[in-house]
């Protein structure tokens, strides 16, 4: 898939029979919108006399927000090429004798990507979590929206990480990855329920 590719594009890529992009470019593209959608809230805050007292909080957020997006969209793309080795060790030949080594780096190297999504992910949470306070109120749902987004790109790669661990030889380091991003991902899923529900109660 090339780097620069219309929304429509997009789709056709992700709905035909290719691999790539697959639920971890779409885990990262949640997390891009998530992002984009607190750049938009922090944008239509700032400058505004109600909000004058946020005003250095609300363009940190609009420079945080933005650069989240950018790390998000880039990892569309980093998905893919991490998913490419899997693919190739998976086409071995069952006799090659170092077939096993390939693979288990190749499934480490395909977790490694959706771990970093979720990394990501979290740093964006503090971000709608400020807005949820400080951003304006005529766009709190966007708020909601983006915590939304951001649940699913929690959930979405916590699942594209275990469906590599699932397969590794070295069950330590597997059980240790998996435990690790559980952890992350249910902690950062409370946080983003709890700032919809504050959003929805709110409106």
């Amino acid at each position: 898939m090339e780097k620069q590719v219309t929304i429509p594009e997009f789709i056709d890529y992700l709905s035909s029979s290719s691999p790539t992009p697959g639920g971890g470019g779409v885990a990262a593209l949640a997390g891009a919108l998530s992002a984009a959608l607190c750049s938009m809230v922090g944008n239509l805050t700032t400058g505004k006399k109600k909000y004058a007292e946020y005003q250095a909080d609300i363009e940190r957020i609009i420079a945080g927000s933005q650069a989240a997006s950018k790390v998000m969209y880039d990892l569309i793309e980093k998905d893919a090429q991490c998913f490419e080795p899997l693919s190739r060790a998976y086409s071995l030949p069952k006799d090659n004798p170092d077939r096993d080594a390939i693979l288990e780096d190749a499934l480490k190297l395909a977790a490694s990507c959706p771990a970093q999504i979720m990394d990501e992910a979290l740093k964006i949470i503090c971000l709608f979590e400020e807005l949820a306070v400080k951003g304006s109120r005529l766009a709190l749902s966007d708020v909601g929206v983006a915590a939304t987004m951001c649940e699913s790109t929690l959930k979405s790669s916590l699942l594209n990480i275990m469906i590599n661990t699932k397969l590794m030889k070295d069950r330590e380091y597997a059980i240790k990855m998996n435990d690790e991003y559980i952890k992350k991902a249910n902690d950062g899923i409370t946080k983003c329920q709890l700032i919809y529900n504050k959003v929805a109660e709110e409106l």
